[in-house]
């Protein structure tokens, strides 16, 4: 299957856990976190549209005010979420400049700002830059399963962790993934175009059969309609992409069942192997995994690729080593 997202780690291995999700076909990205991003270009900052902070240490949030230097004078609308506390952090950051000339922007920036307090609570505040970022009021609504965003052809859901304070944990999964056969294209006569992406995204959204299609192209007629359930034979529909991201947890019992649960089946698991497996008591005093526990939670959840990051700089140079620790227990075997 052709994947839809393609993840990357901002900083690598060591520097400050960011990851970047660019999707497939769309002009819209992710990021799990927002540590230091000067190395992405400002073309790829200005795409991002959702920011998903797992908590406000610094080495986690230090990338706002780059973010927010590069899109004052946009039209634009960045949805953060975080966990509880998180919007008074935002607002506090934004308060720390004066926006005294705001009226000769034509353009508005708009935060919408997201608290995942509780396993089924959000509570959301919105700061415009054409109001100085001044908070308005505060709206809350129940989730369901920890989904803090859900759209026809994605959702991302969230587990509330121990680091010493609420961390999040985050899992993006594709609604469905649609596979196109061009085999079957080619044995009906029918093109290969622009098209194909409106026949996907209606059998994303479940839309019904009588779903006209307009098959632009077409050999026997341009632009001609198509009944969705004429069409369904193109193509087949499996379970959709999962890509999960974790960092900055303790490990313990508590915590290794919600970060499973959550990551279950992913895809691509990023995750936090701070430290080495021998230095176990150092991680727990610092509330972070070690490279044996990352593998063995990957090993649980029946990830099918472990992308361990955040490693402790007192492990320079060797990174071969830590990563050899993590696929050592991710494959089952002892160290």
């Amino acid at each position: 299957m052709r994947p839809i997202f393609h993840p990357s780690l901002v900083n690598g291995r060591y520097g400050d856990p960011t990851v970047y999700v660019e999707t497939l076909f769309k002009t819209h990205s992710v990021l799990f976190d927002l540590g230091e991003i000067a190395s992405l270009s400002p073309r790829k900052i200005r795409r991002v549209d959702q920011i998903f902070v797992s908590h406000a240490h610094i080495d986690h949030f230090v990338g706002f005010d780059h973010l927010l230097r590069l899109l004052v004078g946009l039209e634009k609308t960045v949805h953060l979420y975080g966990p509880a506390g998180f919007a008074e952090r935002v607002f506090h950051k934004l308060q720390a400049y004066r926006w005294n000339l705001v009226e000769n922007y034509g353009a508005d920036l708009i935060f919408v700002v997201s608290e995942f307090e509780t396993p089924n609570s959000i509570a959301t505040r919105q700061f415009r830059l054409k109001n100085a970022f001044a908070a308005e009021p505060k709206v809350s609504k129940t989730v369901l399963d920890g989904v803090l965003s859900d759209e026809r052809t994605r959702r991302v859901s969230a587990a509330i962790l121990e680091h010493g304070t609420p961390c999040l944990g985050f899992a993006l999964q594709e609604t469905a993934h649609v596979n196109i056969w061009k085999n079957r294209l080619s044995e009906r006569g029918l093109p290969v175009g622009p098209w194909l992406q409106w026949l996907k995204q209606a059998v994303v959204e479940g839309r019904p059969d009588d779903h006209l299609i307009r098959i632009d192209g077409a050999a026997a007629s341009d632009g001609r309609l198509e009944p969705l359930g004429s069409l369904r034979d193109l193509l087949t529909v499996t379970a959709g992409q999962k890509i999960a991201y974790v960092t900055d947890v303790v490990d313990t019992p508590a915590n290794r069942a919600a970060i499973v649960a959550l990551v279950q089946n992913a895809d691509i698991l990023f995750i936090d192997a701070a430290f080495a497996g021998t230095d176990a008591a150092l991680a727990r005093e610092r509330g972070h995994l070690t490279t044996t526990a990352a593998g063995e939670i990957a090993r649980e959840a029946d990830v099918r690729r472990v992308e361990p990051f955040h490693f402790s700089p007192r492990y320079a140079g060797e990174e071969e080593r830590m990563l050899a620790e993590v696929m050592t227990a991710f494959k089952g075997a002892h160290i």
